[in-house]
């Protein structure tokens, strides 16, 4: 029944679980047919649904043979991050293993059969996702082995450190994330589907994948912590407690609140850079991949904004909510309507006495004056009562059928990566 209340409360979820489940995915994830592939591609694909839930889907929808090299990037850099991952890897094993990951690219035989991580069969099977690899344009070549090795570069440095000072956040979020949205653009451009711009301007790439990366290191605090993992910069968090785990302590909430605000304005100041980027892209496949993450990440800093459930559990946006975010997110002018209206929910939300609170207002208001110079704001929703009417009519009638609708959606819309 509490899953009957929430969708009362949101009727316009159900609109949309239905018309995504009816179909309307297919508009905005198209997937690949399997059997129009060869032998290796076809076990790549498979490689990819089984290790990404976020990307899988709309890594499919892009166009041409964008498509294949984004899927064998992805699948490389799993591979790369799959031994980072690995616990039982030595650090004298590790580190040369990860200085020299993008020479393996260029051997067929290599592949690496220790390891217990979960997504294990991407090195297990690395000749034939290397094969694939040396399958493409050299230009994508090219893209993929350099990123690859400037961040296995940058995660080896972090592997015996952790992240002190505000610059050391952006910078390890630039190894693992920002330059996966750099080698993205340098792809994007690469296929031709988007202007040389787009893979030459650097920062705004980077912009891109740090937004995405403080998104989930903020929301995944608690995760973290229970598997000892911490990526919350000291700089900031040794301001509100003595350890950061201290901040899970229940008499500790009220600071770990304000410590909550601090890193979310930090993340905000990326949104200006995200617009920027979004604004310059043509192919509509293109900017489906590039805008769905980034709505979602806005949407989930509204949900962690000053909320104390961030440090007792997990802080998830509504399925209904991030398949309407899928659904709307399609050009340029309503990402900059939803920026807009998250960013206002954020705003409404505060408090006056918190010590990020005029931080947090000026970012606010620098989104919002990016997001809708040209007027008023018009709500990507209206709602005619005798639809309000229908759809909670429909949620009383259904309620059931739609709980299986929103678990097969599930997969489709989470916002970050296991």
């Amino acid at each position: 029944m509490e899953l009957l209340r929430k969708w009362l409360g949101h009727p316009e979820d159900i609109y949309h679980l239905l018309r995504f489940k009816m179909g309307g995915y297919r508009a905005v994830m198209p997937r690949v047919d399997p059997d129009s592939l060869g032998p290796g591609l076809r076990a790549c694909y498979r490689y990819l649904n089984q290790t990404s839930r976020s990307f899988a889907a709309v890594i499919q929808a892009l166009d041409g043979e964008l498509r294949h090299a984004v899927c064998i990037f992805y699948l490389v850099l799993r591979a790369l991050d799959t031994i980072e991952d690995d616990m039982t890897i030595s650090l004298d094993v590790k580190v040369p293993m990860l200085h020299e990951f993008h020479s393996y690219l260029y051997q067929p035989e290599w592949k690496y059969m220790e390891s217990k991580e979960k997504d294990r069969q991407v090195l297990e099977d690395f000749p034939t996702i290397s094969s694939e690899f040396r399958s493409l344009s050299k230009v994508y070549q090219e893209v993929i082995s350099d990123i690859c090795h400037k961040m296995g570069v940058g995660m080896a440095e972090f592997l015996e450190k952790k992240v002190d000072s505000q610059n050391e956040w952006d910078k390890y979020c630039h190894y693992v994330a920002g330059l996966v949205g750099i080698g993205l653009s340098r792809l994007f451009s690469a296929s031709e589907l988007e202007d040389p711009i787009v893979g030459q301007d650097t920062d705004l790439a980077n912009s891109m994948g740090l937004f995405l990366q403080k998104t989930n290191i903020i929301r995944d605090y608690l995760e973290d912590q229970l598997e000892g993992r911490e990526f919350w910069p000291r700089e900031v968090w040794s301001r509100y407690a003595k350890k950061l785990s201290d901040l899970a302590k229940p008499e500790n909430i009220d600071m770990a609140v304000q410590c909550l605000n601090e890193l979310i304005t930090n993340a905000l100041h990326h949104v200006p850079d995200v617009l920027t980027y979004l604004s310059r892209l043509k192919n509509q496949s293109v900017f489906n991949f590039c805008a769905i993450p980034q709505v979602m990440a806005i949407a989930t800093l509204a949900a962690c904004y000053n909320n104390k459930q961030v440090f007792r559990g997990v802080v998830k946006i509504r399925k209904g909510q991030a398949v309407t975010l899928m659904m709307d997110a399609t050009n340029i002018q309503a990402v900059k309507t939803i920026m807009y209206q998250y960013v206002e929910e954020i705003y409404q939300k505060i408090p006056s006495a918190d010590p990020s609170c005029n931080k947090t207002q000026q970012i606010v208001a620098s989104i919002r004056a990016q997001s809708l110079p040209h007027g008023p704001l018009a709500s990507r929703h209206h709602y005619s009562p005798i639809y309000v009417s229908c759809a909670m009519l429909l949620a009383a009638l259904s309620w059931q059928y739609l709980t299986t609708v929103s678990k097969a959606a599930e997969d489709l819309v989470q916002t970050g990566e296991n």
